[in-house]
């Protein structure tokens, strides 16, 4: 077999074996060492499958993923999570989906201090649902608004793909940080506006929870200062040059830690816990970078990366009919595997498509993130969605997938709205020190 046959082999095992279950990144280190030994020999196989796990395994710059995985873990167990829907609950509750919108602010808020979309959606999951349940919510917009709402966990920084993609590519993670705010605000906006026109048109989806007192309303914002300080303190200091991104995520974490024993909102039980969830998550993401890294070096031997990105400069169409066919092929792809592992096995193929064509690679960091957001509602896979159905056993999955993908022309107008204007994610970089 040539060396591209060998690749577009190892492409369809892949993905075989991804749909029988075996983890993504074992997947992909036993198909990248198959392939690398094929092509080159197996004692070079051996010792790059050694070689790409222990670097990976011991990279400084990846442990800012711990890091920033503890942060999110400490703000849930500790529960700001709780106070920051309680905060929109009280501000936004008596609107027309008053609790969908609180819903939608609540995941921003802790997207704000997370970075992921999985720990986002099963918190507020747990947290609103019951509430909305409470006030008669159609389950469909219920569970909808938490699923899509989640996503937010890997738009706004700090982000665990913004983190992969940086290191894949070369780009600095602070200013992908910073590319994601004002999307992630926008996307936020458009979420709320998506679920006002639906309340509109359908004014029995939900019930209007009492309006709260200004008393209520201010004594409910401590969780939104606690949100707002952890903020200001980790992407502050990352703008203003203050701290690299693995020192930024140490600072929040000392920070969330700090600000949870100064509450007393944290048991040793739920430290414990925390410290827990941070291991099992890290070590997934880890594996499947290290998994990526290896099959990675595989596809460069078979030089399909470089074919495609010969093919694709060629065409003679326009950059932006390109990039919108990127765009279409990330969207089928996110509805049929994990948002990170596909991000892991493409950006070795189109980063340098899209790098010739001269479009900027932090720009281009965050139309990644977009799609794989929503990748994570779309059926079948839609992570998002089972996360939320773990929560709310009573609804079926396809209620929960309808009332997502409600939101998902939310995301679908901040991708053109990107692509028109890339300012949108240029600016706030362009600024940075």
């Amino acid at each position: 077999m040539t060396a591209i046959m060998t690749g577009v082999t190892g492409f369809l095992v892949l993905i075989i074996l991804m749909f029988m279950r075996i983890p993504v990144g074992f997947v992909m280190a036993i198909v990248g060492f198959l392939g690398f030994g094929y092509l080159v020999s197996w004692p070079a196989s051996l010792n790059l499958l050694a070689r790409d796990f222990f670097s990976i395994f011991s990279s400084y710059n990846l442990t800012v993923i711990p890091l920033f995985i503890f942060m999110g873990q400490l703000a849930h167990y500790s529960g700001i999570s709780g106070r920051l829907f309680n905060a929109a609950h009280k501000w936004m509750g008596h609107l027309p989906g008053g609790l969908a919108i609180a819903t939608i602010g609540a995941c921003a808020g802790f997207a704000a201090i997370c970075g992921s979309t999985s720990a986002t959606a099963a918190t507020m999951a747990t947290v609103a649902l019951p509430q909305m349940k409470k006030y008669n919510y159609n389950p469909a917009l219920a569970t909808g608004v938490v699923a899509a709402g989640g996503s937010l966990g890997i738009l706004i920084p700090p982000s665990t793909i913004f983190i992969i993609y940086g290191i894949m590519t070369e780009q600095s993670v602070g200013k992908l940080f910073m590319a994601g705010v004002l999307p992630g605000i926008i996307l936020a906006a458009l979420f709320i506006a998506v679920i006002l026109v639906w309340t509109r048109l359908q004014p029995g989806l939900c019930t209007p929870a009492p309006k709260a007192s200004l008393r209520e309303k201010i004594a409910s914002l401590r969780g939104v200062v606690e949100t707002f300080l952890l903020f200001v303190l980790v992407m502050g200091g990352l703008f203003m040059g203050f701290f690299t991104p693995t020192e930024a995520a140490g600072v929040g974490a000392l920070g969330t830690l700090a600000i949870a024993l100064m509450g007393l909102n944290l048991t040793w039980h739920s430290f414990l816990k925390a410290l827990n969830e941070t291991t099992r998550i890290s070590c997934m993401i880890m594996a499947i970078v290290a998994g990526a890294t290896v099959f990675g070096h595989f596809l460069a031997m078979t030089t399909i990366p470089t074919e495609i990105g010969i093919w694709v400069s060629q065409l003679p169409v326009s950059p932006a009919v390109i990039i919108g066919i990127i765009i279409l092929v990330y969207l089928f792809l996110g509805c049929l595997m994990d948002s990170l592992a596909m991000i892991m096995l493409t950006i070795p193929i189109f980063y340098p498509v899209v790098t010739t064509l001269g479009y900027d690679p932090i720009w281009f960091g965050v139309i990644i993130v977009l799609v794989a957001e929503i990748g994570v509602i779309t059926p079948p896979v839609g992570i998002n969605v089972y996360i939320v159905g773990g929560v709310a056993r009573d609804v079926p999955l396809h209620i929960i997938f309808k009332g997502a993908l409600h939101l998902m022309s939310a995301m679908i107008i901040l991708a053109v709205l990107l692509i028109v204007f890339p300012e949108i994610a240029l600016y706030l970089p362009s600024l940075m020190k």
